[in-house]
């Protein structure tokens, strides 16, 4: 038997521009923004940024070259108690959960301090660097706007390291899930509402991820790079993290670090968190995967999924790996009027599992048993996280043996983990910190500690009448044949009615014709080496995808087609697509 060997592409790259478009380390960006706005020249120039920056080093590398000194928008906030207040009913004393703000970033500024500045503003002799969060409130009319950029997951690191603030505070030594629940229900919220307003006019924009290797592009190149993004198939930028039941899969199919102890997950689409690596000439410029939602939604969603959704991307993507690891914990999904109402979400995490692989004794755990007293399962579970014993789980829910290719619907409320030694592709919908853990097998976090249980949440939205009858029927391989022809044959998988995302599975040995039909397309190739997306009009170049890749099709390009390629021509591959249902 030939070595296997990955070819998962960890850093996908999208070709959108020269060279010429971009400037590289902290001397060619502060030569360049200084030519607009030097020391002798009466300019005001707005270095307006996300939150989560190395801001220290970003100020100390360009007010030295500069010859400058920065104003910072902090200086101008409202004082670190008073903003504590102010965020504090959307934060809540809750440890994982909160409510997506309604402030603004303007909230978050000390009026009178304002005042002050736009006076001694209005007054200035020579250059004026505003440098922070919110640098355009402070600077509305600024000669020169410069944004500093980071993708959220990015962000999330610094939190775990301890290196970064929430937004208008000092806490870099808080608990990092709480910097997170901070960051997750207020900060990005306030500044992604922010950036929405800035990102038609920007001037510059600065890739901070790697803080000593900077980069730096027009506006106008990265809008017209995100312009072409969406006429295209892509991919976004995966990140991979470990768990405490974390197995073994990824670190082969994904060539990922064989040192580490596990990968739980990997988050392969999900735009809120990943980037997009945007190749100008030999730079590569990272910029969070948002900011094409933000900019490009009707023709990445749809005119009738971005009228649904707004500016959201509502279809995600993920891997779970429990081969060689452990249960998931089991958990529940809030209803959509109770994620609304007590968390301000406009839908929730329907979602399914698709059995990517499996060994032999791969489960699931999926609804309840029949004639389920449900105060004497309340009453069990909450007995056996104070440490009164365990909880006999196949007493109260249901646990089916499940094998590779099979799709596992698990619409809201329904009580449900996967079991170990599966290898998962979770296919959902967006909103991915709502889970109510109700048990987690007894076992510890990996920093040592109980991870939280919800079940004052998940008692409130378990569907009861999640029998084995309506799992069989229903929820399990509820699998419906389409359409075939020469070489190919389409089949529905899901989801299940009461949710939006509707999933096709196509096995081939020759082209399929796909087409977007008003949605943005998900994929994955589930079987199969790789394979070939083609435009028929060839209004794209040929896109290859290997085994186990997630990428997108943007609505706008409407039809595309897909066939084996390279070592799988000849072979059977297969598909999983997914897109927004209208009728649901």
């Amino acid at each position: 038997m030939a070595h296997f060997f990955s070819n998962y592409d960890k850093l996908p790259a999208i070709a959108v521009g020269h060279a010429q478009d971009a400037w590289t380390g902290w001397e060619d960006i502060a030569k360049t923004i200084g030519t607009h706005g030097g020391p002798d020249k009466s300019k005001v120039v707005a270095l307006e940024c996300y939150t989560g920056l190395y801001d220290e080093e970003i100020i100390t590398e360009l007010e030295s070259r500069l010859g400058v000194t920065f104003f910072r928008t902090t200086d101008y906030m409202r004082s670190e108690s008073e903003i504590d207040r102010l965020v504090f009913p959307d934060v809540t004393d809750d440890e994982i959960f909160g409510y997506i703000t309604r402030l603004t970033l303007l909230d978050f500024f000390d009026p009178e301090k304002l005042s002050a500045f736009q006076y001694k503003l209005n007054g200035a002799e020579g250059a004026m660097y505003i440098y922070g969060p919110g640098a355009t409130l402070i600077a509305p009319n600024a000669d020169l706007l410069v944004y500093f950029d980071m993708p959220r997951w990015e962000g999330q690191l610094r939190q775990r390291r301890n290196e970064v603030d929430n937004l208008g505070v000092n806490n870099s030594s808080l608990k990092a899930s709480l910097q997170y629940k901070r960051a997750f229900f207020v900060d990005w919220r306030v500044c992604d509402k922010h950036k929405r307003t800035l990102m038609h006019h920007w001037d510059y924009v600065v890739d901070t991820t790697q803080a000593n290797n900077p980069k730096m592009v027009s506006g106008k190149a990265l809008n017209n790079a995100l312009e072409q993004v969406v006429s295209r198939p892509f991919r976004v930028v995966p990140f991979f993290d470990p768990g405490p039941w974390g197995g073994q899969w990824m670190k082969k199919y994904c060539d990922l670090d064989p040192s580490q102890i596990n990968y739980a997950w990997c988050f392969d689409c999900v735009p809120e968190e990943n980037s997009m690596l945007l190749q100008f000439g030999d730079v590569l410029f990272e910029t969070p995967a948002i900011n094409l939602v933000f900019t490009q939604s009707k023709k990445l969603l749809g005119r009738a999924v971005e009228a649904r959704f707004g500016g959201e991307f509502p279809i995600r993507f993920d891997f779970l790996d429990t081969i060689e690891g452990g249960n998931l914990s089991l958990q529940v999904h809030p209803t959509n009027e109770y994620i609304h109402e007590h968390f301000g979400m406009a839908y929730t995490q329907d979602e399914s599992y698709y059995m990517l692989d499996t060994e032999p004794d791969a489960c699931v755990y999926l609804g309840l048993n029949n004639n389920v007293d449900s105060e004497e399962m309340i009453k069990a579970l909450k007995d056996a996280n104070k440490g009164d014993g365990g909880f006999d789980a196949e007493k109260y829910v249901g646990k089916y043996p499940v094998k590779k290719h099979d799709h596992v619907l698990i619409p809201a409320g329904t009580i449900h983990c996967s079991g170990k030694n599966s290898m998962v592709l979770e296919i959902s919908a967006t909103p991915y910190i709502f889970t109510f853990k109700l048990w987690d097998w007894g076992r510890m976090g990996l920093d040592g500690k109980p991870r939280p249980i919800n079940i004052g949440h998940g008692k409130k939205v378990i569907n009861w009448d999640v029998t084995p009858e309506v799992v069989e029927r229903e929820l399990i391989n509820a699998i419906k044949p389409i359409s075939q022809g020469e070489g190919w044959r389409e089949e529905r998988t899901g989801l299940h009615e009461t949710e939006f995302i509707e999933t096709r599975r196509h096995w081939f040995t020759g082209k399929v014709h796909h087409h977007t039909n008003g949605s943005v397309n998900v994929l994955n190739l589930v079987e199969g080496r790789e394979v070939i997306v083609e435009s028929p009009n060839n209004t794209f170049e040929p896109y290859i995808v290997h085994y186990a890749e997630t990428f997108i099709v943007p609505e706008h390009v409407g039809e595309y087609t897909i066939r084996p390629y390279g070592e799988s021509e000849e072979k059977e591959c297969a598909t999983l697509k997914a897109f927004v249902r209208f009728n649901a």
